[in-house]
C-alpha cells in the first residue's frame, strides 16, 4: 500500500476513533445525570400514558447499547433532537448561535496572538530583566484571574465610568435587523451589506469582551513563544549567524522567530479551540448569545439535548482543529513528512 494512502488511512482511523470517545462520553453523560429527559419534554404534570408514550417516540425504553446506536446514527445526519427550550430542532439553534461565538474567540485569538507572540520573543530576548518580568508577570495574571471577575470589572471601568465601548449584547437595538445575516458572524455581515454605522457598533460591543477572552490567550501564547524562542537563541545557527554579522534585529525577528512558528502554529490552534470551548463565563458576563450561553442556559432548563448537542459540537470542533495544527506542522516543518 502506498505511503500516502496509508497516511490518509491513519488520520481517518484516529478521526474516526477519537469522535467515536466523544459520542460515548456524552452520551453516558447525558445518562447518568439526574435528570429526566423525558419529564423534561413532557413537563412534571403530564399523565403515565403520556410520559410513556414519549418515552418510546425517544427510544429511552430500548437497552443502553441500542440507545447508543441509535444516538450515534441520529448524530452522523446531525440530528441532536429537539430542544425544549426553544421548541427548535438543536442543529438549527446551534447554526444560530455558534457564529457569535466562533466571531467572539476569533477576535479573542488575533488578540492574543497579535500582542502574544512580541511580548514572547521580547521576553526571552530579555531575559531576566525587567521587560521578561513584565511579561511573565502578565501570562500569570491571565492564568490567575478569574474571567468574570475581570469582566465584570472590566464593564464597570470602560462601560459604565469611561463609555468607552457598547455595553453587553452584540447590537445596540437601533442597529437591530439593519444586516441580512449571511455568515452569521455581525463584523462580516455588516461589512458585506455596506452598513459601516452597524460594522462600528458591532466592533464596540465586540471590543471588551474580545479582549478580556484574549487575555487568557495572550497569556498562554507569550509563555510559550518566550520558552521556544529561548530555545532557538541558544542553538548554533543563531551563533554563525552573529558571527557573520547579520544584525540583532534579523537573527531574532526572521530566523529564530521563522523556527519558533513551526510549534507555534500548534499552540495558536490549540488556543483557538480553548477560547471556543471556554467562552460560556464571557458570555455570560456579557449576555453574548453564543453557544456558551446556549449550552448554560439549556442545562438549567434540563434540555439534556442542546446540551449534549452543543457538547459534540465544541468537541467537533476541537478535533479538526487539532487536525488542521497537525496538517500546517507537517506544511511548514519538511522534517515532519
Amino acid at each position: 500500500m502506498p505511503r500516502p494512502v496509508k497516511v490518509v488511512l491513519g488520520v481517518v482511523t484516529t478521526l474516526a476513533i477519537t469522535f467515536l470517545g466523544l459520542l460515548v462520553v456524552t452520551f453516558f453523560i447525558g445518562r447518568v445525570v439526574p435528570i429526566d429527559p423525558v419529564l423534561a419534554a413532557v413537563g412534571d404534570h403530564a399523565s403515565a400514558s403520556a410520559y410513556e408514550k414519549a418515552k418510546i417516540e425517544l427510544g429511552l425504553h430500548l437497552p443502553l447499547w441500542q440507545q447508543f446506536l441509535l444516538y450515534v446514527k441520529n448524530v452522523a445526519v446531525g440530528d441532536f433532537g429537539e430542544s425544549v427550550l426553544t421548541a427548535n430542532p438543536v442543529i438549527e439553534d446551534i447554526k444560530r448561535v455558534f457564529p457569535a461565538t466562533l466571531e467572539l474567540a476569533t477576535m479573542g485569538t488575533i488578540f492574543g496572538v497579535v500582542l502574544g507572540v512580541p511580548m514572547g520573543v521580547v521576553a526571552a530576548v530579555n531575559k531576566g530583566r525587567w521587560q521578561d518580568q513584565l511579561v511573565r508577570v502578565l501570562g500569570l495574571l491571565g492564568y490567575s484571574v478569574p474571567v468574570f471577575w475581570l469582566g465584570l470589572v472590566g464593564l464597570l471601568l470602560f462601560y459604565a465610568k469611561l463609555d468607552w465601548v457598547a455595553g453587553p449584547g452584540r447590537l445596540d437595538i437601533a442597529y437591530e435587523y439593519l444586516v441580512d445575516p449571511v455568515t452569521g458572524m455581525l463584523l462580516v455581515d455588516s461589512l458585506i451589506a455596506g452598513e459601516i454605522d452597524v460594522f462600528y457598533n458591532a466592533l464596540s460591543h465586540i471590543a471588551l469582551p474580545a479582549i478580556i477572552l484574549g487575555y487568557f490567550s495572550l497569556a498562554y501564547i507569550s509563555r510559550m513563544t518566550r520558552s521556544f524562542m529561548l530555545e532557538q537563541l541558544g542553538q548554533e545557527y543563531i551563533i554563525t549567524a552573529r558571527v557573520k554579522g547579520l544584525s540583532e534585529s534579523r537573527i531574532i525577528w526572521r530566523h529564530a522567530l521563522g523556527n519558533v512558528m513551526v510549534p507555534l502554529v500548534t499552540v495558536i490552534a490549540l488556543s483557538y479551540a480553548s477560547l471556543l470551548e471556554g467562552s460560556v463565563l464571557t458570555e455570560i458576563v456579557f449576555a453574548w448569545p453564543g453557544l456558551g450561553q446556549y449550552i448554560t442556559n439549556s442545562l438549567l432548563q434540563a434540555d439534556m439535548n442542546a446540551v449534549l448537542g452543543g457538547t459534540v459540537v465544541v468537541g467537533t470542533v476541537f478535533i479538526s482543529l487539532n487536525l488542521l495544527s497537525d496538517i500546517l506542522y507537517r506544511l511548514l516543518d519538511p522534517r515532519a513528512k
